[in-house]
């Protein structure tokens, strides 16, 4: 489907299922004579067309059952010169890959740093950063310790600045940020440096504006035409513009814009945005849309069987062990979904860091937020305490949420890497948000690039963070625990707001982690809790550490031993130093 390059020409085929005859026309024609496609008479409409090549812009004409004709973009489009604009010709064989032997980290491993090309690496006042000004900063990602990346939606949308998701082709890298072969390069050179890239799609609407597959046909159906839902199920929040997931052609249609992307352009894993809005009309279970439980199934079901090691992430905030759980079959069992964003946590560790008093703070929230999981897998729900929709639509960063205007302060830095630890520290798949790492403030907007200058300004914050990654990911081959699925919330103090954990994979030495978190602006000198086993526990992190910023306390949370006897449930207890807003990681 799409436009095919071949040896002298261009192949075309496109769907039009109520067209009476479609013609293609170009550059290779000088705009001139129509180019008739022959009728496949399956709703496809298709023809070689000798000296076409890649470069080349084109359209398609659609003439509809009343002899009324209409110019159209490719709905495939490879390549646009805008949303507005016409489609190019695209080879995708010509790029070269040089990293031939990347390997995606399991699951377990993973670290997610969420970035959003236009502003990623850009300054105000011009066009969008780009794929190219990204990859000057890859080695920025590859230092902190993120093994992947999760790219906020790249396809042609409308303008030059948007978050995104208002995808109009969803083929079509978007135009602003360069050539689709700059799209394969940041891949290319995110492979060089061991971090996987995810791409985040857009299928519970496209648009609403520029879409090339409106009333394709000619025939709008009383809406949208054959690519759309022409009912109540048309209706998102976004627009009326929801596909109809019940036609076998828009299913393909979407499921071939996925493997475009895990295949052309070797993504490691797909971002599904907003699934609820896909298997329900408003969000509500009482306006279900059974079609789009189809659509989860089959393409998660096709991606275990040929890419298994690639993840499949969804967005959806309602479907609970329905989204993660195994499709049996493209039309029973669960959504097939690897893993899912975990709402649960994300609200219940900002609230416990934001809230102006310690007696806002609820450990017994912190300690669901920490426990709880999906399909009973530990890697069924990705963690995080800033997202893209986290810092904006009315809310902040967490560092201005906790003291607004001044995002540097004590407060605002200690409790922000608080959460930061716990996320570091909860099973789950942890992830950040661009420049969460340097205390970046304000909220996320697409005109408004990270300030690169806070990595300077804040660099020990950053440490913090890359501290906190690489104990995450077992650098030291001493916290292998962190990435294991078992936890024991063994503690939890609500009065003084002390909460601590147990964290294995297998148990052992090596392998048992234990994490305390004070949420309190008490400094406690001596703190019993319960520790698994007898001896050495090592201090192997404190977020008080002055080295991470000069107004912190420095805390003297050092390397204590664990003497025989029972407290929170376990064998053995000991006692530590901790500082007012910190966490501690111990393991032997």
């Amino acid at each position: 489907m799409g436009a095919t390059v071949y040896a002298g020409g261009t192949t075309f085929r496109v769907w039009a299922p109520m067209a009476s005859r479609v013609f293609v026309s170009g550059d290779f024609n000088g705009w001139g004579t129509w180019i008739e496609l022959g009728n496949e008479f399956n709703g496809n409409f298709s023809g070689d067309v000798a000296g076409a090549v890649k470069g080349q812009k084109y359209k398609f004409i659609t003439r509809n059952q009343w002899g009324s004709d209409a110019w159209r973009a490719d709905p495939r489009s490879a390549w646009q010169e805008n949303s507005t604009g016409s489609s190019i010709i695209y080879d995708h064989g010509e790029y070269w890959w040089n990293a031939q032997q990347y390997s995606s980290p399991g699951f377990n491993e993973m670290i997610i740093y969420e970035m959003h090309v236009g502003t990623f690496h850009d300054s105000p006042g011009f066009g969008p950063g780009n794929w190219n000004s990204a990859i000057a900063r890859l080695d920025h990602v590859r230092d902190l310790g993120a093994n992947m990346i999760k790219v906020m939606p790249a396809y042609e949308f409308a303008g030059d600045f948007s978050w995104g998701y208002n995808a109009a082709f969803p083929f079509a890298p978007e135009s602003a940020y360069g050539h689709p072969n700059d799209m394969k390069r940041f891949v290319d050179e995110a492979h060089m440096r061991g971090i996987g890239v995810i791409f985040d799609v857009v299928h519970n609407h496209y648009g609403p504006s520029d879409l090339p597959m409106w009333c394709f046909s000619g025939d709008c159906l009383g809406s949208g035409g054959e690519y759309f839902y022409n009912d109540w199920r048309k209706s998102t929040p976004w627009g009326d513009t929801r596909p109809d997931y019940g036609r076998p052609e828009v299913r393909a249609y979407i499921r071939d814009s996925m493997m475009n992307l895990t295949h052309s352009f070797r993504g490691d894993g797909l971002r599904w945005d907003a699934t609820k809005y896909m298997r329900t009309q408003n969000g509500s279970d009482t306006t279900a849309i059974p079609d789009a439980w189809r659509v989860f199934r089959s393409i998660n079901r096709e991606i275990n069987a040929t890419q298994p090691w690639k993840i499949s992430i969804a967005e959806d905030f309602g479907g609970g062990d329905f989204i993660t759980n195994d499709a049996t079959s493209d039309t029973s069992g669960g959504a097939g979904f690897d893993s899912q964003w975990g709402g649960d946590f994300v609200h219940a560790i900002r609230a416990a860091v934001i809230a102006s008093n310690d007696s806002g703070r609820d450990m017994n929230s912190v300690r669901n937020a920490i426990t709880q999981r999906y399909s009973g897998r530990h890697t069924a729900r990705v963690i995080y305490s800033e997202s893209h929709d986290e810092v904006a639509n009315g809310k902040a960063r967490v560092p201005e949420e906790i003291w607004p205007g001044n995002a540097g302060s004590w407060a605002a830095k200690k409790r922000s890497t608080l959460a930061a630890g716990v996320v570091f520290t909860s099973p789950g798949i942890p992830m950040i948000f661009q420049g969460q790492e340097f205390l970046e403030d304000g909220y996320f907007q697409d005109t408004d690039p990270v300030d690169w200058g806070k990595n300077s300004t804040y660099s020990g914050i950053r440490t913090l963070y890359r501290d906190l990654i690489r104990l995450r990911r077992n650098w030291f081959n001493n916290t292998r625990g962190l990435r294991g699925g078992n936890v024991n919330v063994h503690h939890v103090n609500n009065s003084g707001k002390v909460i601590a954990y147990h964290r294995w994979e297998s148990g052992g030495p090596g392998d048992d982690v234990v994490i305390v978190a004070n949420f309190s602006g008490t400094y406690f000198p001596s703190y019993n809790i319960g520790f698994p086993r007898g001896g050495m526990w090592y201090a192997r992190f404190n977020s008080d550490w002055n080295g991470y910023s000069g107004d912190f306390g420095n805390t003297a949370s050092i390397d204590t031993v664990a003497y025989s006897g029972a407290k929170d449930g376990l064998s053995h207890n000991a006692s530590f130093a901790i500082g007012p807003y910190s966490l501690v990681i111990f393991s032997q």
